[in-house]
């Protein structure tokens, strides 16, 4: 379903050397894995035998036992569109070789052995096992069947899914087979592990997975081999990971006394479109020794439902607390070093600011007041402007003046009522008649105002428009469109209450009052006049819809390429009971015919600081003709 893919990490109990034992475990682990629909479920490195099975595997009878047991595996599993990862021990011409074993339809249809074998410390598997590093292009017979071995083996399961297989220590090692993998056209790769627990060292693995799976740009499952392995000098913790381009999609507990599967449903098609735009993925090739065979299983139904996905409702703002802080401490500091550069450069002796009293000015403001900290420069060269026009309320004129007073900066006050009143007169518009000039006037005047002081002054203007107004064209082109440099360019709605809640916290009282009461006023342009009760009556998100649904159409448009009918399946799954499917579908078509038909304002805007890995600079991130169609993506 839309390039999702569910895999399935599986732990299962075993006893050491008991395959029979074994083999009963696995099949019904994999029978829970196959109810719930996984395309995929990947079992522990020699998971047949147990990995602690020692010089036991010498013995013939247990690798024997061990082929039996996968043959039985494979045979007991017809039927099913799972594929599964097995782990044995097994014997080829003269050697003995650690393998994954590819099940899938009732078959073995490939055999992966470990290329790289650890022999330092507590592990000695050189003393069991032969290196596969350079078997490639070979086959082995079993039960009669002659089947593909060697590390040049990739699986293609029909549309984006394709995967690799490494085991455990090939992981760990400089040169990882997944690289190869990846770069042969793998967009999954599962790891049958067996890595024992030591202080700390669960979460090295956790980086590890994260990190490869961001450097080969794919989804990563890796199995490790639970409690039930021998405990003469080891412990094994059973460690499940799913990762997805650098993002942890999954994890278990460790040290679960029974079996235990985790899933996550992972989005393939998202991976291949990281690697079409995002990355120098490409920039990359095979050697020319490095050859893969590909082996054609059954085509994959997909994810049933995604009940397994891990969709970011806000995906421009982390989930945890503590790493939110982190990132709005650190984007707040990209901002205040872009300004300072700038300020600096232009020898600027003000910095001039409308004020509004509404989230994206009061961030502006809040980073120009870092910005004179950074330079040694009083608060007082912040010359802030309050510019009461029709639709000002009390509220926001208020705010707006307290944060001026409170961080010290020269404030001006100009009422454009008069000046409007000119216009319109000028121009011939009937000001009884709120339409678009009504609005716009009242932000071109502001806007001159601002440009002027900057001249008179020595200064230069700070823009305060954030990336989802850009996005959306929400902006008055030549007013609030235009500054000389805009710090919010990049930092979507959703974020911006976030990095001014984090300022908040580390203010003193007065200030974080005024602070979160800005965050909680409604949006606003306030370009209308109040209602009835002084209070703001045009409310933005009413208008041209909930920022939130905005920016994460955005986000999903702009990073992954997704089509319209992906992201709106997508909204409609993490805002379910939040926002009807028709209300989702409204929005959408909204976002998508204003992000065409405004790109002309986004082909000339200000520059401004990236903080993110989305942003849509005309000189960086985003070149798109001004008048593109949108009729390819009309839904």
């Amino acid at each position: 379903m839309f390039g999702f893919y569910r895999f399935a990490a599986a732990v299962p109990e075993l006893r050491v050397a008991d395959v029979e034992f074994n083999v009963e475990e696995l099949l019904r682990c994999y029978r829970l894995a196959e109810q719930e629909r996984a395309d995929a479920v990947v079992f522990p490195e020699l998971c047949v035998t147990g990995y602690t099975c020692g010089d036991l595997f010498f013995q013939e009878r247990l690798l024997a036992a061990a082929e039996r047991g996968a043959l039985r595996f494979a045979h007991e599993t017809a039927g099913s569109r799972t594929v599964a990862v097995i782990g044995l021990p097994f014997r080829m011409k003269e050697a003995l070789y650690n393998v994954a074993a590819v099940v899938a339809d009732g078959r073995i249809c490939g055999i992966v052995p470990k290329s790289v074998l650890p022999n330092y410390r507590e592990f000695y598997e050189k003393r069991h096992f032969h290196s596969g590093r350079d078997l490639r292009g070979g086959a082995v017979r079993v039960d009669g069947e002659e089947i593909p071995f060697g590390t040049d083996l990739l699986f293609d399961c029909g549309g984006p899914f394709r995967f690799g297989v490494e085991i455990c220590e090939d992981l760990w090692c400089v040169l990882p087979p997944s690289l190869h993998l990846a770069l042969g056209g793998a967009r999954a790769i599962f790891n049958l592990s067996a890595g024992n627990e030591l202080a700390s060292k669960a979460a090295y693995r956790r980086e590890l997975v994260k990190q490869q799976s961001a450097r080969c740009l794919a989804a990563y499952v890796l199995a490790g081999a639970g409690v039930h392995e021998s405990t003469t000098d080891l412990v094994f913790g059973g460690h499940a990971l799913i990762a997805e381009n650098g993002r942890l999609a999954a994890e278990n507990t460790r040290f679960e006394r029974v079996s235990n599967l985790t899933y996550a449903d992972v989005d393939l098609e998202r991976i291949g479109a990281a690697r079409l735009s995002e990355s120098s993925f490409n920039d990359n090739v095979l050697p020319e020794s490095v050859k893969f065979r590909t082996i054609v299983l059954p085509e994959a139904a997909g994810s049933p439902n995604c009940r397994y996905a891990k969709i970011a409702r806000r995906p421009f703002v982390p989930e945890e607390a503590a790493d939110r802080r982190e990132r709005c401490r650190e984007i707040f500091d990209i901002q205040c070093a872009g300004l300072a550069k700038r300020v600096e450069h232009t020898q600027a002796k003000t910095m001039v600011i409308g004020v509004s009293g509404g989230l994206d000015s009061t961030l502006a403001l809040l980073v120009a007041a870092e910005c004179c900290k950074l330079l040694n420069r009083p608060a007082s060269e912040i010359i802030a402007y309050t510019m009461p026009g029709f639709g000002t309320t009390g509220r926001t004129y208020n705010n707006a003046v307290k944060l001026c007073k409170l961080l010290g900066t020269t404030l001006r006050e100009v009422d454009i009522k008069a000046a409007c009143l000119q216009h319109f007169h000028d121009i011939g518009h009937d000001p009884a008649v709120h339409d678009t000039a009504y609005e716009n006037v009242q932000a071109r005047e502001r806007t001159q105002i601002l440009m002027d002081v900057a001249n008179k002054s020595g200064g230069m203007v700070v823009g305060t428009g954030d990336l989802s107004e850009i996005a959306l064209g929400w902006s008055t082109y030549n007013g609030d469109h235009m500054s000389m440099y805009a710090v919010n360019c990049s930092i979507p709605k959703t974020l911006i209450r976030f990095l001014i809640e984090t300022t908040a916290e580390r203010s003193e009282p007065e200030l974080a009052a005024v602070l979160r009461d800005v965050i909680d006023t409604p949006v606003s342009p306030e370009l209308l006049p109040a209602d009835g009760t002084g209070a703001i009556s045009q409310k933005t998100e009413e208008l041209i819809g909930p920022y939130e649904l905005h920016d994460f159409f955005l986000y999903h448009f702009i990073k992954y390429g997704a089509e319209p009918e992906k992201i709106r399946f997508l909204a409609e799954t993490v805002f379910a009971g939040v926002y009807t499917p028709e209300v989702i579908e409204r929005w959408l078509a909204t976002f998508l015919r204003r992000f065409f038909r405004q790109q002309f304002k986004r082909s000339c805007i200000p520059d401004g600081p990236k903080v993110g890995t989305i942003a849509l600079s005309p000189r960086g991130d985003w070149r798109m003709p001004s008048d593109a169609s949108d009729a390819v993506w009309s839904l």
